[in-house]
């Protein structure tokens, strides 16, 4: 079943059984997916659904940062349960070795021997990981094995 389908299913759930957090995550990440298609005019694939999750995530865990900064702990713990929402509607994330090893194998397809082809390699990556590991540690993923 699409992420999409799964989200508007979770969002009746959580209107039927009053569980506010799950209805109000569910609701705004639903907003941003489809203000991406109204914007690209387009129907959305599942890559690019969980890119949105992701993003959505990251912002997150940005505004716990700040909550923390600004000793919110209200805030922090409204913050974390959304992102726990969030992470439910992810593929397994992928281990660090599986990682390492899909780099690896990215970067000998490319031919890339230097930082300075890293766009290549992140080109062809992205894609094949749909979600399972976030764009930060795949970029610093990358870095590390081109930087040897």
């Amino acid at each position: 079943m699409e992420i999409k389908t799964q989200l508007e299913i979770a969002l009746k759930e959580a209107m039927k059984a009053g569980d506010d957090v799950r209805k109000r995550t569910v609701r705004m990440v639903l907003a941003a997916v489809r203000q991406v298609e109204i914007d690209r005019q387009v129907k959305l694939d599942e890559p690019a659904v969980l890119a949105i999750i992701q993003k959505e995530i990251k912002t997150r865990k940005e505004a716990v940062e700040e909550a923390r900064g600004a000793n919110r702990p209200d805030i922090v713990a409204a913050t974390e349960a959304e992102i726990v929402v969030l992470q439910a509607y992810l593929p397994q994330a992928m281990s660090a070795d599986e990682l390492k090893t899909l780099v690896e194998q990215t970067i000998a397809e490319t031919g890339a021997v230097s930082l300075a082809d890293m766009g290549k390699v992140m080109k062809l990556l992205l894609p094949r990981l749909a979600g399972r590991a976030p764009g930060d540690q795949v970029s610093a993923a990358v870095r590390q094995i081109l930087q040897k």
